[in-house]
This record gives C-alpha cells, structure tokens and sequence, in this order.
C-alpha cells in the first residue's frame, strides 16, 4: 500500500494543485492530510495564489481518498464545506504493521506526547519543519516521529514538501520529486 501524507496547505491553490498532480502520479491509494487546510492563520503571511474556495473544489472530488486531522487554523466552518471528515483532533492509523497515531501538531508533540507504545509512530505537521527520525520517549522506549514538512508555507530554509510511504519506508519529496529524506520504518 501506497500513502501519501501533507501538512499545512493553509488555503494555497498553487500548491493544492501541485500535491493533487503528485498524488495522482503517485499511485498512492490514501492521502492524509495533518491539519490547516484552508486557512493561512494569523500568524502566516498569505501563501501563494492564496484561494480557500478553489482549494476546496480541488479536494472534494478526492473526499473518498482523504484521511483528515484538524490543524489549529480548522474550524467548523471549513467542515461546512468540505465533504470529508476534518474535525478530528487525532487518528490512529495502521500500515504495514504499525500503528501510526497522525495529529496536527499543536497539541501532541515531541515535548507533549500522546498514549504511545514502543515502535509507534507520531505523525504530525504544524511546525512546517520536516523530520523523520526516531527517538528514545521517556517511559515509553524508541518511537519515531515524521513531519511531511509544508506543502505551502515551509520553514527553516526547507522546500514545499509532502511524504510517501511505501514498502515500510517513509520518504520526503519535494513537488519536483527530489527525496530530502527517507527513513526505513
């Protein structure tokens, strides 16, 4: 199975478009979005060609392919609109045998974590920092952490990314298909 993940589109058409075009030519079978779909949030400036209404009729047509998680920028009126469950403060997902506990970020972090088992994995956006790495949880043993990056608003001198995980390994690409980094799970 083939699962695309993406965080913080935060209401960019340009860039909505740009994750669509790769999941189609991904073959992935799910794309998860981590939170902040529409909305660009108060503390962001607008991102490029910044239209919530064409976002939205981008991605409605993919509501049956969609897993969603709300960000801290989602609010009921984006579910008014969009025809796939965004509430959600947290989802446990299982591939491949592991168990995935996907989250924005704002609330369950590397400093605040959720109900964990060893060799569970968090998968979270918000910061717009990408991260594949695994870590020793204290009370809890190694875990690994995963952060697609941004799609639209990316930090810390890093691309527009999004991730792929395939065959038990998790991959950050860039729109333009370069792997920033890739982690075996």
């Amino acid at each position: 199975m083939k699962i695309m993940f993406a965080s913080d589109i935060h209401g960019s058409a340009y860039y909505c478009k740009k994750m669509l075009d790769a999941f189609d030519a991904s073959g992935a079978e799910r794309l998860v979005l981590l939170g902040d779909i529409l909305y660009h949030g108060p503390r962001n400036d607008l991102p490029k060609e910044y239209a919530p209404k064409q976002v939205i009729a981008m991605l409605n047509p993919y509501k049956d392919k969609i897993y969603a998680v709300r960000g801290n920028c989602d609010t009921e009126v984006d579910q008014m609109v969009l025809e796939f469950p965004i509430l959600a403060d947290y989802a446990l997902l299982s591939f491949g045998g592991k168990t995935f506990y996907a989250t924005h970020g704002h609330v369950f972090h590397t400093d605040h974590l959720p109900p964990m088992q060893p060799g569970d994995i968090l998968l979270h956006g918000h910061t717009h920092l990408l991260k594949a790495e695994r870590l020793e949880a204290e009370g809890i043993g190694e875990i690994t952490v995963l952060n697609p990056g941004s799609t639209s608003i990316p930090k810390g001198g890093n691309p527009a990314t999004y991730g792929m995980l395939e065959d038990g390994v998790f991959r950050i690409l860039t729109f333009e298909g370069e792997t920033v980094k890739e982690l075996k799970l």
